[in-house]
């Protein structure tokens, strides 16, 4: 599903999937991959479990995975799946008894808090539960410092004014964390190319950058665009090709 201001479009089936992201050779230009279950109304935990297994079965990287998540057993479920990270988003706000009981179990740097803000013009920011149909009420910056005390272990802020836009990030999301705020921010929403990758990374109050906008990146766009972020002198790890690994193997 390819989603736009969160409305969602299919683009393809597992069989696409495969064919335009090879993840066993993505994983080079990625340092984690987050895969969420969008799916509007109930959701099969069991069949995401499978697609999980299936799509992440070559990948060497942490892979974060989410959506419809709403208790301990099935945090745990995903993780025996091949999950390394568990991702909450409206269970923060409607059951964080249960986040913490999960963050007791796994450990703090196990949980991702996803948090979904629409920017209003002339107004205040709002933070949506529920694939964006719910919005919360209480200023922005309370609801994340509640988040700032020890039960999860980073933040994937999310724009759903941008999301799907490809017009690059929503900085005005980073203007609602509190001054003391100590969680890894992980920004994501709106972005189109590697420019915008890289306006990510020169925010100080920006820890890592995401994209979900995939179109931008077949063929070597991932590669091409962690190129991009190295030479412009962001904090990433660099490793050699897989050419030239298959040369050190042979050799």
């Amino acid at each position: 599903m390819l989603s736009r201001n969160f409305r969602l479009q299919s683009v393809g089936d597992f069989c696409w999937l495969q064919k335009n992201y090879n993840f066993a050779q993505i994983a080079f230009y990625i340092d984690e991959l987050v895969v969420l279950d969008v799916t509007r109304g109930p959701r099969d935990i069991v069949r995401f479990a499978e697609t999980l297994q299936a799509l992440t079965g070559e990948c060497f990287v942490p892979i974060a995975a989410g959506g419809g998540i709403r208790t301990l057993e099935q945090a745990r479920y995903m993780l025996r799946s091949g999950a390394d990270k568990i991702v909450v988003n409206t269970l923060l706000f409607e059951g964080p008894e249960k986040v913490r009981e999960m963050t007791s179990e796994f450990g703090q740097q196990c949980i991702v808090a996803s948090v979904d803000i629409k920017s209003v013009v002339g107004g205040p920011s709002r933070i949506y539960t529920s694939s964006g149909s719910q919005p919360l009420s209480g200023p922005v910056v309370d609801v994340l410092a509640s988040l700032n005390e020890g039960w999860v272990g980073e933040i994937y802020l999310n724009s759903i004014n941008r999301d799907g836009t490809g017009q690059g990030y929503d900085f005005s999301l980073l203007e609602n964390l509190p001054h003391d705020f100590r969680l890894p921010v992980i920004l994501a929403g709106g972005v189109g190319n590697a420019r915008h990758l890289i306006e990510g990374f020169i925010d100080p109050r920006v820890n890592a950058v995401a994209t979900a906008h995939l179109f931008n990146f077949i063929g070597d766009g991932l590669q091409r665009a962690r190129e991009s972020l190295l030479a412009e002198g962001a904090s990433l790890a660099s490793w050699p090709d897989r050419a030239t690994l298959k040369l050190k193997v042979s050799g």
